[in-house]
């Protein structure tokens, strides 16, 4: 699983002692014991300095014992320390999740759960928590959260880009409860409190533009996302048209077997798809293996938001010269990773692969470049009623259309 920025949720309840502790001197050992615990096989390769780490354990333990105010909760140290040692990777993307924060990333990825609907990304420049967009018609969008909006704390607590997980894990809650939000919005800070909904996520949305040219928006690659985009194609087709503009602005990433699928609809069988590399520089390629059902003149709106699967999406359709990307230099995360479920119900994102266009170009920390690039306006770009006329990068797009033959 993919998720951006992207895409892109989860909760912890840390105590602060005991991750200053725990993380940087036993954190090895409270994960060797609980991976064996949950059926992980794990090879310590130097006993003397597990050993070592078992004995510093076991001091710091019987001085938290004896002088601890608060009560000493095991399953909380060993989930802290967990969360601690994978931090320690450097690796924004590879995080460990509690089996709570599981179940939700399963309810989002199927397209519901509970929360405010916003996708959300990580700045890494800033090492900040950055709004991609509220959802159509969520309580972030009626609220007055808006694109490019920095999360700065969450109910009165304060957390930086690396503590995503825990922020949006945060967010969530039960319906009809309420949280607190900081934002930060041109050096001015703003406070906002929403109410918490069952959000449904619809992938999708569809249109007829002028000059028979069919609009299809991809809001995320969660599962399903392949299906929706080919029916609502199909539906398309038999209004008439005859080009296509697809618009993934904005668009975090997901699911990389959703934008594959896609890519399956749209390229000549045997063409290149994507190559990932592991660890180990040895790489794997993806070919389509299906004759495509789309083979119109096509437009990909792309920005800076547009991660993960949305590159892999948009790179694989330039460089088999499928389409014509506009707008502007996408984010720029061309890495990979895989989620492992263990046997408790928590779980492991790790980052596996590093992956690259059909042409080998390289996308993590560059992003891909737009054939033709159009910029918003800041205006423009915070403007969530912005008219199919007033966005200039949609208006390129039909332009280049309208001159197809």
């Amino acid at each position: 699983m993919d998720r951006s920025n992207g895409q892109r949720v989860y909760k912890i309840v840390m105590l602060v002692m005991i991750i200053v502790i725990i993380t940087s001197l036993a954190t090895a050992y409270a994960t060797y014991q609980y991976l064996i615990h949950n059926g992980i096989n794990v090879v310590a390769k130097d006993d003397t300095s597990l050993s070592g780490l078992e004995f510093t354990l076991a001091r710091f333990r019987s001085e938290l014992e004896k002088k601890y105010l608060g009560e000493i909760n095991d399953e909380e140290l060993i989930e802290s320390a967990i969360k601690g040692y994978v931090a320690g990777l450097g690796d924004p993307y590879t995080a460990y999740y509690t089996k709570e924060e599981m179940e939700e990333i399963m309810q989002e990825t199927n397209g519901n759960y509970v929360g405010i609907g916003i996708y959300m990304t990580l700045n890494t420049e800033q090492n900040v928590i950055e709004v991609v967009r509220p959802m159509e018609n969520s309580p972030a969008e009626k609220a007055g959260i808006r694109q490019g909006d920095i999360i700065t704390k969450v109910d009165e607590e304060a957390y930086s880009g690396d503590e995503m997980d825990e922020a949006a894990n945060k967010i969530k809650g039960e319906t009809g409860t309420k949280v607190k939000l900081e934002i930060l919005r041109n050096g001015e800070t703003l406070e906002f409190e929403v109410t918490r909904e069952k959000v449904l996520i619809s992938h999708i949305t569809a249109k007829v533009l002028e000059n028979n040219i069919g609009y299809i928006a991809i809001s995320d690659f969660d599962g399903g996302c392949a299906d929706e985009f080919e029916t609502k194609y199909k539906k398309l087709k038999e209004q008439g048209i005859t080009k296509l503009i697809i618009d993934i602005r904005d668009n975090g990433g997901g699911i990389v077997d959703e934008a594959i699928d896609i890519l399956e609809l749209m390229t000549n069988r045997g063409s290149t798809l994507l190559i990932t590399a592991n660890k180990n520089d040895e790489e794997d390629v993806t070919k389509s293996t299906k004759n495509p059902i789309i083979d119109m003149p096509t437009v990909v709106l792309i920005n800076e938001y547009s991660a993960s699967a949305s590159e892999i999406l948009a790179g694989a359709l330039k460089d088999n010269e499928k389409a014509i990307l506009v707008g502007t230099t996408t984010y720029g995360k061309g890495v990979i990773q895989e989620l492992h479920q263990l046997s408790d119900g928590s779980g492991l994102k790790i980052t596996t692969n590093e992956y690259f266009t059909p042409k080998h170009n390289k996308i993590n920390e560059i992003g891909i470049e737009p054939d033709v690039e159009i910029d918003l306006s800041d205006e423009d770009k915070m403007n969530l009623n912005l008219t199919d006329e007033e966005d200039e990068q949609l208006q390129k797009a039909i332009e280049i259309l309208k001159s197809e033959n």
